[in-house]
């Protein structure tokens, strides 16, 4: 009786290990959206990127010495946000009731969405690297400029989330990120410059506190 019990239970406990590692096999929203170990907002040497298969140069240019002189804008750094529109893959500044700038954007891919809601910038990086994901969605991006990490009370910090220029691929308009906003890369400078916190001159990163808080990000369909 044990036996054939057994016999009986085998194949289900098989097709559930099979479902089990189908689904793991496939799923390629990762917990991390862009990833990256060094918070320092240094840029480094590296020449080399690779993105979906393909080998690329890293812009020399993002390596240089920030240099920069304040925006001068409509209404104080607090008054200031940055709406993303997924549907249309649009990114629109706002000052105050002024639109600072527009541009279109990439969003995260299906597979890998960006998330909506509303955020605040916690943390500012002149350039990093970010590194993940697997096989042909593997990316290794050496200095990747601009960049603005934000949070909510449901998205952590540590998930990766933010905007940021974009030198490895010029598909603005059309979804192809991790679940970043890709920006173009004169547009995420002009951003982090204008938005808050502050950076100091001569500094690489700059991170938000209660006198001098994150920008406001609200992202939605």
């Amino acid at each position: 009786m044990p036996t054939k019990r057994f016999l009986l239970l085998t194949p289900i406990v098989l097709l559930f290990a099979a479902g089990v590692f189908m689904r793991s096999a496939t799923k390629t929203t990762p917990d991390i959206a862009c990833a990256t170990a060094d918070f320092s907002g240094v840029p480094a040497l590296d020449a080399l990127a690779i993105f979906e298969g393909r080998e690329l140069s890293v812009p020399t240019a993002i390596a240089a010495a920030p240099s920069h002189t304040d925006v001068l804008g409509v209404a104080s750094p607090s008054e200031r946000w940055i709406e993303v529109d997924l549907s249309d893959q649009k990114l629109y500044a706002w000052d105050g009731s002024s639109l600072f700038l527009e541009s279109a954007i990439s969003s995260g891919l299906p597979q890998t969405p960006t998330p909506t809601g509303e955020f605040r910038v916690w943390i500012k990086l002149r350039a990093t690297k970010m590194e993940g994901g697997v096989g042909r969605y593997y990316y290794n991006l050496p200095n990747v400029p601009y960049v603005m990490f934000f949070e909510n009370e449901n998205i952590p910090g540590w998930r990766g989330y933010g905007i940021h220029g974009t030198y490895w691929h010029n598909d603005f308009g059309t979804p192809r990120s991790h679940g970043c906003v890709n920006a173009p890369t004169k547009i995420a400078e002009k951003l982090f410059y204008w938005a808050s916190p502050e950076l100091p001159d001569g500094r690489y990163t700059a991170k938000s506190t209660e006198s001098d808080p994150g920008i406001r990000v609200i992202i939605h369909e």
